[in-house]
């Protein structure tokens, strides 16, 4: 069983907050809220999976939801993703609004089967008279020491899949309001939860937010070199930008959120602008999402770029369990400033 990685001690979930109010927050309880409001909005939402209920789920999401709600809507499962991924799909198909817990995305390909045959082919195979209501959320990314079985990034397997949509919040707001979107979408949704953002603490309002979850965000405004990233390289690459602005270099830092469909037109626009790109993306380099960002910048926008794009990826071995190994696998700050200073020195 994976430990709460990122909870040292077991605590008892928060009170929500007043309304009107404003809140300090986490990530992780900027999640549960989400799932606090959905269940309380529309009594066919639950939530299913290993460890949600009595142990408040593996990192902490879930706690205090079954005692709010009851065990028919906050369920524990066996250890069989296949299973209970599949029994998610029945039930959405039921009529259902379930969300799906999976551990970690490792995990998640014990359920392939189901999110790629059945989910995401159901409405097309049944000349759209089936629809797959369904939402499944899993831990993605490393950085936690948690060796190569917990820690990989295959946020772009399931963005080549048609059929689904794909996304992935770094930021409180998006942990906090994407979750009720997606459970309207009459199709399967996928969400990925980078592992090291559930400590991530901010403000938010204590009402809920509204989340589009149809386009990329510009999180940071700049006019040298554009930066796209998503999940857990989010903060990275603003932590980037700050040092290239030291270095007299203006960074634009897109956060992508929805990997599939892909916003085309806010990376374009932003290309337009810059006439450079870096990719940054945990997964590997071959075959990753970066590849298919720059594909599409190539494709679409080749005049406008004055240097070939720039990816930084994870290097190409499963994730190590040591940490100045694990470190040196993974894209870094200083990786993410030495490519944007690379495109601008190839660009003149």
């Amino acid at each position: 069983m994976t430990p709460r990685a990122a909870t040292p001690t077991r605590r008892r979930a928060r009170k929500a907050p007043a309304a009107g109010a404003s809140t300090t927050t986490t990530y992780r309880e900027a999640l549960r809220e989400a799932h606090r409001e959905a269940m309380r909005r529309d009594p066919r939402v639950f939530l299913m999976g290993e460890d949600v209920g009595r142990y408040g789920g593996a990192f902490a999401v879930s706690l205090g939801l079954l005692e709010e709600f009851g065990e028919d809507r906050v369920r524990d499962t066996p250890l069989s993703e296949s299973a209970f991924t599949g029994a998610g799909i029945g039930a959405a198909l039921g009529g259902l609004r379930p969300i799906v817990e999976i551990m970690t995305v490792n995990f998640s390909l014990l359920a392939l089967d189901q999110v790629l045959n059945n989910a995401a082919t159901l409405r097309h195979m049944s000349g759209g008279q089936l629809s797959v209501p369904l939402v499944i959320r899993m831990t993605t990314g490393a950085g936690r020491q948690l060796a190569a079985q917990h820690s990989h990034s295959l946020e772009g397997w399931y963005a080549h899949i048609p059929g689904l949509r794909v996304l992935a919040p770094a930021t409180l707001e998006d942990a906090r309001g994407m979750l009720w979107p997606a459970l309207q979408d009459p199709d399967p949704v996928v969400v990925f939860e980078h592992g090291s953002l559930y400590n991530l603490a901010g403000h938010l309002p204590a009402e809920p937010v509204t989340v589009d979850i149809e386009k990329a965000a510009v999180r940071r405004a700049g006019t040298d070199v554009t930066l796209v990233a998503f999940g857990g390289t989010v903060g990275k690459s603003l932590t980037a930008a700050e040092s290239l602005a030291a270095q007299g270099i203006s960074a634009e830092v897109i956060d992508l959120r929805v990997l599939r469909p892909l916003d085309d037109a806010t990376i374009l626009e932003s290309v337009g602008r810059t006439h450079r790109l870096v990719v940054v993306d945990e997964a590997w380099r071959s075959g990753s999402l970066a590849g298919e960002v720059s594909a599409r910048v190539a494709e679409q926008a080749f005049f406008e770029l004055d240097a070939p794009p720039e990816r930084v990826c994870s290097v190409e071995v499963p994730v190590p369990y040591a940490q100045h190994l694990e470190e040196a696998a993974l894209p870094q700050v200083s990786g993410i400033v030495a490519a944007a200073r690379r495109a601008v020195g190839e660009g003149g």
